[in-house]
């Protein structure tokens, strides 16, 4: 099956959004009904977790054909495998943002008792990715990125308004300080792990949870233990609810999977922003789980024209990041005699230009390129192609389409 690039991407992100929905209202029940410990009970649930997953990576490296069954899922994938020296780095910088956010969610959670709300803390985070991205990568935000996740987090907040109980300024400042910069660490550097090549392909996102997940629980249990030694046992206690917690993790495994895909196709700030949609797909999950725990929902007419006024801007959002991407190959025809090395490095150097690549035939490079407007491209990338020397002649042509193998 083969599917256009653009539509791959936002078919990814909502799929993980709506997943990760129904993990959330899941926790958020176990929490409530049991009334768990959450230091406690974010450890028991990542020692779970790692059985679990490891029962799907197994299952999903069973071959079908001339393909293993997980590649249904990712096209990457061949079997579960052991990482590779260069991907450590990235395994522990990821797993100690995952750490560190995911203990802050659990505590959340133990603070407000309403999925939607707690699933908008997430999309503040776009905001700090962009931020990231305009200081660590080469393409910095537009004006178009910057408004659509100014709309989409304010949107979401609005999705999460209560009037119900007084501001907690522990969990708030959780959120903005521990929560969200901890996450922009586990979207950063899980991005670079899927974006890297291993064995002359791209990294799987199946193997890149697994391992995440092993590293995650590693840290997650030293944070644990530092923080509430006492409760840092009872975790173990807390295995005898492991049915609910398979539940959970077996879920969060393709919710994760299909974010980590998605963020191999799009920067990190918009993949969260499409990812947004999770705060729509909680309503529905908040109110069906409501009727089996105290989970709150909404107690006004106002509170419900907040929310939906707040749907409706993180709609508007998602759709202002769709319609404003454009990208384009760069055929290249080098001078004779300028070295080629240097040539790739100034192309590479430019803002916007994503890949670059030698090639043999009539052309001696073709670059690739992604802006949000058409303007930015002719005034960053063609005005410093014209500026290199070594360039005897390019070709500019936009791309209409793209496919991508599922």
């Amino acid at each position: 099956m083969r599917i256009r690039k653009k539509y791959l991407f936002y078919v990814l992100a909502i799929l993980s959004s709506l997943i990760g929905a129904g993990v959330t209202v899941i926790d958020t029940y176990i929490s409530v009904k049991y009334e768990l410990n959450p230091w406690s009970l974010c450890l028991a649930i990542f020692i779970a977790g790692i059985l679990i997953t490891f029962l799907l990576c197994l299952i999903l490296s069973i071959p079908v054909g001339k393909k293993s069954l997980g590649a249904r899922i990712d096209p990457s994938f061949k079997r579960l495998r052991l990482p590779k020296k260069e991907e450590i780095k990235f395994h522990l910088m990821a797993g100690i943002g995952n750490a560190v956010a995911t203990v802050a969610y659990f505590f959340i959670i133990s603070i407000y008792r309403e999925p939607s709300a707690i699933l908008s803390f997430f999309e503040v985070v776009i905001l700090y990715l962009l931020l990231m991205e305009s200081i660590a990568e080469k393409n910095a935000p537009t004006l178009a990125e910057v408004q659509s996740s100014i709309v989409v987090t304010f949107g979401a907040i609005m999705a999460s308004f209560s009037f119900q109980g007084e501001i907690n300024l522990l969990g708030l400042l959780i959120v903005f300080f521990v929560l969200n910069p901890a996450w922009v660490v586990f979207s950063i550097y899980q991005r670079k792990l899927k974006i890297m090549k291993i064995d002359g392909r791209h990294n799987d996102a199946i193997n890149i949870r697994f391992w995440n997940l092993i590293f995650t629980t590693f840290f997650t249990a030293i944070l644990v233990y530092f923080i509430d030694r006492r409760n840092f046992f009872n975790a173990f206690d807390m295995l005898k609810h492991w049915n609910l917690f398979f539940l959970s993790m077996g879920i969060t495994f393709f919710s994760y999977v299909l974010y980590i895909r998605a963020l191999g196709l799009g920067k990190a700030s918009v993949t969260q922003a499409v990812k947004a949609f999770t705060i729509i797909f909680a309503i529905p999950f908040s109110i069906l789980a409501s009727n089996f725990v105290p989970i709150s929902f909404y107690e006004s007419v106002p509170q419900l024209v907040l929310k939906i006024m707040g749907i409706i801007l993180v709609i508007v959002g998602v759709i202002s990041f769709a319609l404003t991407e454009v990208k384009a190959y760069i055929f290249i025809k080098a001078k004779t005699g300028y070295p080629i090395n240097e040539l790739l490095t100034n192309l590479w150097n430019i803002k916007g230009v994503t890949s670059v690549a030698v090639v043999a035939g009539r052309y001696d490079l073709i670059a690739k390129a992604r802006m949000r407007t058409l303007g930015k491209g002719y005034e960053r990338i063609i005005r410093e192609l014209e500026k290199i020397k070594g360039i005897e002649y390019f070709g500019w042509e936009a791309i209409l389409k793209e496919w991508e193998e599922v």
